[in-house]
């Protein structure tokens, strides 16, 4: 199942667990990426981390990814802009396979 994406952008459902004892990409579940994030959920630090780890993860500058819903939960909707979801989910294999 594929979120729903405009042509110029693509919105992504990500599951994420503030607190964490590192930051890293966890994986795909379904159609949700699960991240974790090493910042408390505090004056937005995890939605700041969670952003700045996805901007890292896809290799795409920070200003392409929007967080669209969520902001105070663990379940976000964000909007990166300029890539699809293939493009997306093969970004993130490359980088995991080369470690």
């Amino acid at each position: 199942m594929r979120g729903p994406a405009r042509a110029d952008s693509t919105l992504l459902s990500v599951r994420v667990q503030p607190r964490s004892a590192v930051t890293e990409v966890v994986g795909w579940q379904g159609s949700t990426l699960c991240v974790r994030v090493t910042a408390a959920p505090v004056d937005e630090a995890a939605n700041r981390a969670v952003l700045d780890l996805l901007a890292r993860a896809f290799g795409i500058a920070r200003s392409q990814i929007n967080l669209v819903r969520g902001a105070h939960g663990r379940q976000k909707l964000i909007r990166i802009a300029g890539l699809s979801r293939d493009l997306l989910e093969a970004r993130l294999a490359a980088r995991r396979a080369l470690g």
